[in-house]
């Protein structure tokens, strides 16, 4: 829906805007995501004015922790919601500062966490959003050079949690809504932190929104009206993607004959909307390339990877596969003598791995050094599996051998110094496989994590 200029604030209003974004709303709980700034105040205070929401309303506040302050601002928005009669509850947000990564992209995705973990079934989690936000997030997308559905900005309604979020408030300015919380002396807090130019925000905000108003005093409604543009195109892209999921779709996964049938558009099309409707992040231009192009072109024995964030693609047998992240999220490194010890636990629920004598085993017992180490991939490691047979990259054999992404995360590898032995008991060197001479034979056996 393109923003029309909002009628004067008032509760009616924004409980039938509530009802036309979500008719459930009449019936289900209602949270209001309450920082205590003008802005959740006028939406807390508006909502507590509707009869029909008595005993269905609540306000939940996240505290960042990220200011000296912030556990007076919690109390402060405890006595705002107790003035209007309006349930509280608040939590407290644990950062912990990841390298790369702004804090204030970190401290909105703790904090949108946070209020998806609180919802009750089925409530919906109402935020302040406006019209400024909506412009303002646009105009970030597009410098960051996003796609269509980036550049759709806020949808009024979408899943989260065990409920929905909705944004209501998205076609009326800041200025009504600092105008209706100033006219009822209704008590807000300032955050400091929204003056601060050196987050992007802010500084289009301060800097870049008043240039544009002082050339085109139209722009923010004129913007916002172009986002809602955007978002009906990328609902008619969904819909065409959808349609080709269906038919691409193999159980669980997809296709690949049927995802190459397809132009290169909308094959992209089709796995942004499979990525994303599997609840794993959308991957960047260049990851989502090498999946639609170099990873289905690949050829029919190949099992190749692509890997992002959480989540993993792997063409096998035909299909293509999504799972979430690899199994061992850490590499370890340990030292084992079997023969004072024939198990060794693996650690991070990678099972244990036992040397039994087998009078038919494939290792040569007695040529084992005394000490070996264990470890995880790093990548390039290389085993002779026949004895004059050529060496082969470790990857080579995993992917012809069609071994899960799982078990190739698990998997244990045996040194002796810098030569590979063995890759779990998959396959054994050359170098120390038994012959008809051996003395002692033995075999390894993995077993395998849960």
């Amino acid at each position: 829906m393109c923003p029309q200029a909002a009628p004067p604030l008032e509760s009616q209003w924004l409980y039938a805007r509530l009802l036309e974004i979500d008719p459930a709303a009449a019936r289900v709980p209602v949270c209001v995501a309450f920082s205590g700034g003008a802005d959740s105040t006028a939406l807390l205070g508006l909502l507590a004015g509707v009869p029909a929401l008595k005993g269905r309303l609540r306000a939940l506040h996240i505290d960042h922790g990220l200011n000296p302050h912030s556990r007076a601002w919690a109390r402060a928005c405890a006595q705002s919601a107790r003035a209007l009669h309006v349930p509280f509850a608040s939590r407290r947000l644990s950062l912990t500062r990841v390298r790369g990564q702004s804090l204030e992209a970190q401290a909105r995705a703790g904090r949108y966490a946070l209020l998806a973990q609180a919802l009750h079934p089925d409530e919906r989690l109402l935020t302040a959003h406006h019209l400024e936000d909506q412009v303002e997030t646009l105009l970030l997308q597009l410098l960051r050079g996003a796609g269509l559905p980036g550049l759709a900005a806020m949808p009024a309604r979408a899943k989260l949690g065990r409920g929905f979020l909705l944004r209501p408030l998205l076609g009326v300015s800041r200025a009504q809504l600092l105008e209706w919380v100033r006219a009822r002396g209704l008590a807000h807090l300032e955050d400091p932190s929204n003056r601060d130019e050196g987050l992007d925000r802010n500084y289009l905000r301060h800097r870049v929104l008043p240039a544009l108003l002082s050339r085109w005093p139209g722009a923010v409604r004129t913007l916002a009206r172009t986002a809602g543009h955007l978002a009906e195109a990328q609902r008619l892209l969904d819909e065409v993607a959808a349609a080709d999921v269906a038919r691409a779709a193999d159980g669980a996964a997809l296709a690949v004959s049927a995802l190459r049938a397809l132009p290169l558009p909308r094959r992209r099309n089709a796995l942004r909307f499979w990525i994303s409707a599997a609840a794993h992040a959308v991957p960047d231009a260049r990851r989502l390339e090498e999946i639609a192009v170099t990873l289905l072109s690949a050829r029919a024995g190949a099992n190749p990877v692509v890997s992002w964030g959480a989540a993993q693609l792997q063409r096998h047998a035909g299909r293509l596969i999504l799972s979430g992240a690899r199994a061992v999220a850490a590499p370890y490194e340990l030292t084992w003598a079997p023969g004072r010890k024939s198990r060794l636990t693996l650690p991070q629920g990678a099972g244990q791995l036992e040397l039994v004598p087998a009078a038919h085993g494939p290792l040569d017992a007695a040529a084992l050094p005394a000490q070996l180490q264990v470890r995880t991939r790093r990548g390039g490691e290389r085993l002779r599996p026949r004895p004059g047979g050529p060496s082969r990259t470790l990857k080579s054999l995993l992917q012809d051998e069609a071994v899960g992404l799982r078990e190739r995360a698990q998997l244990p590898l045996l040194f002796a110094g810098e030569a590979l032995v063995a890759a779990g008991d998959l396959w054994v060197d050359a170098r120390w496989q038994a012959g008809p001479h051996s003395a002692r034979r033995a075999r390894l056996i993995w077993h395998r994590g849960a």
